[in-house]
Formats: C-alpha cells, sequence, structure tokens
C-alpha cells in the first residue's frame, strides 16, 4: 500500500492557459498540478474567516449572558483543540492528494462514503446561504445609508446579484480560488487591523461586563453552548473542507507547514474577528453584523462595509466549490454548472429562513449545533481509521477501483455503526435553542451541551474496537 497515487490515476491534466476552468475533479492530483505552497493555504483559510460572520461568535456569548471575558476565554481556548483538528485533516489531505469525501471511503466503504458525502453536499449548500444572509445584511445596511430602502423585493434583487456573483466566480476552481485569496486576503486583513483599531478607540468596550444575573449551573451551561457553537465546534466544521484544498499543496512542502499554516490560518482570523464582536456587543450594539458595523463606525461604514463583503464571498467560493467535489464522490454525473445551479437553489432557501428569525445570533446557534452533530462523530470516526488503524497509511488507487477488485469493501459496517452510534451520543447531549435539539443526557445534566465530546468519544472508541475485531479476526 502507498500513500501517493499511481500513474494511471492521475487524468487529470494541468490548467491550460486557454481553458478558463479546473480541470481536475476527485482523481488524485499529480505532483506537477501540485504547486500551493504553505503560505497560500493559510491565506486560503484565512479568507474563508476574514469575515463579519465571525462577528456573530463573540456575539453569541453576549446575547447567551456571559461575561465579555468569559465571552473570551471560551473562544480563545476552545479554538486551539478546534483548529489543531482541523490542521490534522489538512495533512492527510496533503499526504494522500485525495479529496475529503472520497478519503472517506477507506472508513466507511466504497458506498458507505455516500453517506457522509451526501451530507456534506447539502452542508456546503446550507453554508452558501448563511453566508450570503451576512453579505444581504451588510449590502442593505450600506444601501440605507445612502437612503435607498426597498422592503423585501430590493433585498430579494440585490441576493439574487449576490447569488449570481458567487456561483460564477465558483466555476473557475482552485487555482482561481488560491488566487483570488492570495492578493486579496492581506488587503482585507489590513482593513480589518484598522477597523479593529478604530473599534476599540471609538467604542465604549465594557471589558468589566458580568453578563446577565444566572446562578453558577445556568452558567456553565451558557460557557458549553458557546463552546460547542463556537470554541471548539468552529474548527470541526471546517475539517469536511479540509483535504479538498490541501491536496494541492506542493509534494515537497513537510507535513509540519502544513498543519500549522492551516490550523494557524483558521484560528487567527476566527479568535480575533470574534473577540472584535463580543468587544462591540459588550457596548450594547447587538449581535446582528451590519448593527455592529453601523453603530460602531457611522458614516465611515460605507467604505467599511464594502470592504467585508469579501468576507462571505470568499467563503462561499469554497463552499461552492467544496459542494461539486461532494456531487462526484457520491456519483453524481453533471456539468458543474448544473451541480452549482442547483447548490444555489437550495443555498436561497437555507438564505430565506435567516431573513425571517429574529435573532441572527440565535438561528446560527441552532445551525452550528445541527451539523456538529454529525461532523464530530465523522470526524472521529476518520481519524482513528487514518492514524491508528491504517496508521497512515492508505491505498489510494483501492479508493477508486470497483467493488470486488478494491482492497476496501463496498460497506465498511464499523465505520458505519460508528457514526451512527456517535450521532446518537452527540444528539443525547444536544442542547440547542429549540425541542428538538435538546437531548436527554443535556437536559438532565442542567442543559450542558457537550455533544461535540460525547459523540466523538462513543464514534471513534465504538470505531477503535470493532476495527481491531476485525484485524484480530481476519489474521
Amino acid at each position: 500500500m502507498s500513500t501517493r497515487p499511481t500513474e494511471s490515476l492521475t487524468t487529470s491534466e494541468p490548467p491550460q492557459a486557454g481553458v478558463p476552468f479546473d480541470a481536475h475533479g476527485i482523481e488524485p492530483i499529480d505532483a506537477e498540478s501540485r504547486d500551493c505552497s504553505p503560505w497560500e493555504l493559510f491565506w486560503i483559510w484565512c479568507g474563508a474567516n476574514i469575515a463579519p460572520i465571525n462577528w456573530v461568535l463573540g456575539a453569541l456569548g453576549i446575547t447567551l449572558g456571559l461575561s465579555l471575558v468569559e465571552t473570551l476565554v471560551v473562544v480563545a481556548v476552545g479554538n486551539v483543540i478546534g483548529c489543531a483538528v482541523f490542521g490534522a485533516f489538512n495533512v492527510i489531505g496533503h499526504r494522500t492528494a485525495v479529496n475529503q469525501m472520497v478519503l472517506g471511503r477507506a472508513a466507511f466503504g466504497l458506498s458507505g462514503g455516500v453517506i457522509p458525502g451526501l451530507v456534506q453536499f447539502l452542508l456546503t449548500m446550507g453554508w452558501v446561504g448563511v453566508n450570503t444572509w451576512v453579505v444581504l445584511d451588510l449590502v442593505m445596511a450600506m444601501l440605507a445609508e445612502f437612503g435607498m430602502t426597498g422592503g423585501m423585493w430590493l433585498k430579494v434583487v440585490v441576493a439574487a446579484v449576490i447569488m449570481a456573483a458567487q456561483l460564477g466566480l465558483a466555476l473557475y476552481g482552485f487555482y482561481a480560488i488560491r488566487s483570488f485569496e492570495k492578493y486579496t486576503v492581506p488587503a482585507t486583513a489590513l482593513v480589518m487591523a484598522v477597523m479593529t483599531v478604530l473599534a476599540l478607540v471609538s467604542t465604549d468596550v465594557h471589558w468589566s461586563l458580568a453578563g446577565q444575573v444566572m446562578t453558577t449551573g445556568e452558567r456553565f451551561t451558557a460557557i458549553t453552548q458557546l463552546l460547542t457553537a463556537i470554541g471548539i465546534g468552529w474548527g470541526l466544521t471546517w475539517i469536511p473542507y479540509a483535504s479538498d484544498y490541501s491536496r494541492f499543496v506542493r509534494v515537497t512542502a513537510s507535513s509540519r507547514s502544513v498543519f500549522w499554516s492551516s490550523s494557524l490560518g483558521m484560528y487567527v482570523p476566527t479568535v480575533w474577528l470574534a473577540a472584535l464582536g463580543a468587544c462591540l456587543a459588550s457596548a450594547g450594539g447587538g449581535s446582528d453584523p451590519s448593527a455592529l458595523v453601523v453603530g460602531t463606525f457611522g458614516v465611515m461604514a460605507v467604505p467599511v462595509l464594502l470592504l467585508l463583503v469579501h468576507g462571505p464571498i470568499a467563503t462561499n467560493i469554497l463552499n461552492l466549490y467544496s459542494c461539486s467535489l461532494a456531487a462526484l464522490s457520491i456519483g453524481v454525473r453533471a456539468a458543474r454548472w448544473k451541480i452549482t445551479l442547483a447548490a444555489g437553489m437550495v443555498a436561497s432557501m437555507v438564505l430565506a429562513v435567516f431573513v425571517e428569525a429574529d435573532s441572527f445570533a440565535h438561528a446560527f446557534d441552532n445551525w452550528m449545533v445541527s451539523i456538529l452533530v454529525w461532523i464530530s462523530p465523522w470526524a472521529a470516526v476518520m481519524l482513528v481509521d487514518y492514524a491508528w488503524v491504517r496508521r497512515g497509511v492508505l491505498d489510494v488507487a483501492g479508493l477508486y477501483l470497483p467493488a470486488g477488485e478494491s482492497s476496501y469493501a463496498r460497506w465498511n459496517k464499523a465505520g458505519l455503526i460508528s457514526l451512527a452510534a456517535g450521532i446518537v451520543a452527540g444528539w443525547a447531549w444536544q442542547y440547542g435553542l429549540v425541542p428538538a435539539m435538546q437531548g436527554p443526557v443535556a437536559t438532565a445534566l442542567g442543559n450542558t451541551d457537550f455533544s461535540w465530546l460525547s459523540g466523538s468519544v462513543v464514534a471513534g472508541g465504538l470505531y477503535w474496537i470493532l476495527s481491531r475485531r476485525t484485524i484480530t479476526s481476519a489474521a
């Protein structure tokens, strides 16, 4: 077995100057096409998180009633764990040159891998809707500063224009994404740095904000909810995308450089902007992204909003690209533009839900908690399979062969059973903002939320036990 793809599988050709679209699909990326540097990978993940939506991450802590210091500590410490795990998955993608959902065939089976692939396909479309709401909210606030108001019809027109722009950009694939992030993110980061200084100087940040009056149990509950939705949870939600981009990093790059570039690319902007959002929310700015900007910068918010629109669009380009890879991974045979169009339609429906929500922060918390229920156990099974069961060695060629010719089974029962058990365990210790997301263990233990932990431990531990039994019986 080998961690490198065989020559017969590298059917994709490097993009030609006269071909506008990235020709790579889900086949392993050949060495000649892997020209991305670790520094460029850093900008990809950094660009995906220098966005106003991350302000909501910090503002949610204040919304839940926590103090400013508590919010900052949870976000900073929690993301150390989440981003470290995210970095590990980037390393796996770099070593194998295979996208994330195809890698799942090793842990769940050649056909079993379709199940998480389908979930990722739907998940990416949902994220496009969430991020588009943020862009829409910012643009509407910007237009209001110019006295342009048109109610729902204006929102529909603006949303359609934004969605069309995102869909068009996503068609150009990885190389366009890499270039877009490489040249635009540094400038955006500089603007955000200036904004941070201005915000802290011009805003009456309540550093001593104690939060709402709550019992010890209620405060602990709020901390666990914030940790799930924002702290550890934020890095974990990006794991299904990791290998889609790290597979393009040049072969000569070290695993250490890939780990740090991806981990820090996720950690730095997430914690930075979440801290800024918490500080602004402590001054009474609310949790709505546009309200935070306009309330802090006033008339100067107009140029700021224009630049901040870059963030959500940059994130959605990644979502739409990974959406097309997930579709190819589960066997969809359609032109990329058709997949992109379908993604845009579903994303528009998710967008409509957020537009109608009374509180974006609460709606966002519901969204985060619901997707972590499956991502945590899925990631645990994937990590245990690669690092401990297979000890970092995959039969890459076998991932693409039909059942009977491949070293992998059509259905890996151990992986699927473990995933199902992990999802149940995660739901049992989940405490969301709606009754359906409030599990019996969570409610019995004071409404705490450790869904990410219970799902990971149960799924990872069970997969280790079942896989070891299989290996022992086959020996």
